[in-house]
């Protein structure tokens, strides 16, 4: 790769990294479902008029929409807010890789092959890890709800696997407005319309900001930018990049939000960025909302030719 198009992935790495600090922030503005309600909402509109017609069946589409926008968020989003941290949160999330491949082995009868095995074992090795260092530090629902967003996002992948879509950006504009209504009328039921209207109504600058970051810096220009690159190289070339996430959302919730890592979450990161590394030894594609896909053809994010194997971006 170029040096500019290396700088520039790194660049979307540490945009996706930093993700998990302004959701946080976010999530001291607005409930979790209604954050991830205008996440959705200001990241399709107004693109969804520019994008053109969806590029495949509905059905793709909406149970995309459903398990990742609806299900995937909303469970990282209310876990979040729960009290995971926002460093450890992009770590955890990671285990998406996993649930991915056994779902992909179940449903897709693709077989992982030893190394992937191995990456699988050595992956969760890193969540158990985690889950001892979160369990003397931090909230144990929380944990558990980012790891159900983890397996939610796996669902997604196969879904998106399945529909192979030959515009990803296309696919994930139109998946961004599946979930708007949902989580518009979860939160009401959950969070309540006074807890709402009350956090809109005191809608800040700060607030505004959070939404733009999360709607089009993380979701616009990175995914935008993720689709340039893997238009000019091979996804093989591209796709290790996306294990920086990790490392940038760690690094910056303890610089920004001041949270300690300790020497068990590093060793938990060591081992699931190595274990995730090896689940994904083969290129792949973008999904339409940033996930990995495991194994199999399919197209890059505006038809770029088919490769088999993961190892696409990991975002928030």
């Amino acid at each position: 790769m170029r040096p500019v198009h290396t700088a520039l992935a790194v660049l979307v790495a540490a945009v996706w990294g930093f993700n998990f600090v302004v959701i946080e922030i976010g999530l001291d503005h607005f409930p979790p479902l209604l954050l991830s309600a205008l996440r959705f909402l200001v990241a399709a509109l107004p693109a969804v008029f520019f994008v053109g017609a969806p590029k495949v069946a509905w059905r793709w589409i909406l149970g995309v929409g459903l398990a990742l926008g609806i299900a995937k968020f909303g469970l990282l989003f209310t876990g979040m807010d729960a009290g995971m941290p926002a460093g450890l949160s992009s770590l955890v999330l990671q285990i998406q890789a996993v649930f991915t491949a056994v779902l992909a082995a179940v449903v897709l009868r693709e077989r992982p092959g030893w190394v992937r095995v191995v990456g699988m074992g050595v992956a969760l090795a890193g969540i158990a890890v985690a889950a001892v260092d979160g369990g003397t530090g931090g909230p144990v629902l929380g944990f558990v709800l980012v790891v159900a967003a983890a397996a939610c996002w796996g669902v997604s992948n196969v879904l998106t696997r399945k529909a192979a879509p030959p515009d990803a950006l296309n696919f994930m504009v139109w998946v961004c407005v599946v979930p708007v209504l949902p989580l518009f009328g979860l939160s009401l039921l959950l969070e309540g319309p006074e807890r709402d209207l009350a956090a809109l109504r005191s809608l800040d600058w700060s607030g505004l900001g959070v939404i733009g970051y999360v709607a089009w810096v993380s979701t616009v220009f990175g995914f935008g930018a993720w689709g340039y690159l893997l238009r000019r190289y091979p996804a093989s070339s591209v796709a290790p990049f996306s294990l920086l996430v990790p490392v940038f959302g760690m690094s910056s919730a303890a610089l920004v939000l001041g949270e300690s890592v300790s020497g068990l979450r590093w060793v938990a990161a060591v081992l699931l960025v190595g274990g995730v590394a090896l689940t994904s030894p083969a290129p792949a594609r973008l999904s339409g909302a940033g996930s990995p896909v495991v194994a199999g053809a399919s197209p890059g994010p505006s038809g770029s030719p088919r490769t088999s194997g993961a190892g696409a971006p990991r975002s928030a």
